[in-house]
């Protein structure tokens, strides 16, 4: 199964089972390629947001027009940072950002529950592994690609660069079929393998 890809300067469709890493600046504009991946030629979506509560996933898609009806959010900070939390049919916690574990199993139940083209957004793998640590999150995210082709879905998992050493951002690279850079002045290029 094809996806469709609204991504400035990327082909036009990837296959299921694609995992895209997004190399961003830490100051970088995400939202807007982070929305129009999950927005466009989907049935369900999953977002693991572990920079921003699950309200603040709701305000970005609803601000960047992403059919919310869609969505399906794993917050990983309300509970480990003390917020209230509100259960949903659609939002989901695990304890802190590095029950990797937690997410991992979370990202295979939204796989296994929902039929359809599915896409996984990882907000992101940086943040993970200031909780945990680099080699935990490859794992975490490797796993996850996994999944993704085995249930046929893509994902996009977000990195930033200035963050990690060279040789970190290599292995991360290497771990993707595709890469998409951002850079600080907002341009855009993608290279899928």
């Amino acid at each position: 199964m094809d996806y469709s890809l609204a991504i400035e300067n990327g082909p036009e469709t990837i296959p299921g089972g694609t995992g895209l890493l997004l190399v961003h600046p830490s100051i970088g504009e995400t939202d807007r390629i982070d929305t129009d991946f999950l927005k466009t030629d989907t049935d369900a979506f999953l977002v693991v947001s572990t920079r921003t509560t699950a309200r603040e996933v709701e305000q970005k898609l609803e601000y960047y027009d992403v059919d919310e009806t869609k969505a399906t959010i794993l917050d990983t900070l309300s509970v480990e940072r003390g917020y209230s939390r509100r259960t949903s049919d659609d939002v989901y916690y695990v304890s802190a950002p590095d029950d990797l574990d937690g997410v991992v199993d979370r990202v295979e139940r939204f796989l296994t529950e929902h039929e359809g083209k599915r896409r996984v957004s990882v907000d992101s793998l940086t943040e993970m592994a200031y909780y945990a640590d680099d080699d935990a999150v490859y794992e975490a995210a490797a796993d996850i690609l996994d999944l993704l082709d085995q249930h046929d879905a893509v994902g996009i998992f977000h990195l930033s660069e200035e963050v990690h050493e060279v040789a970190t951002l290599d292995r991360f690279r290497e771990l993707f079929e595709g890469v998409i850079e951002l850079d600080s002045e907002g341009n855009v290029t993608v290279d899928v393998n």
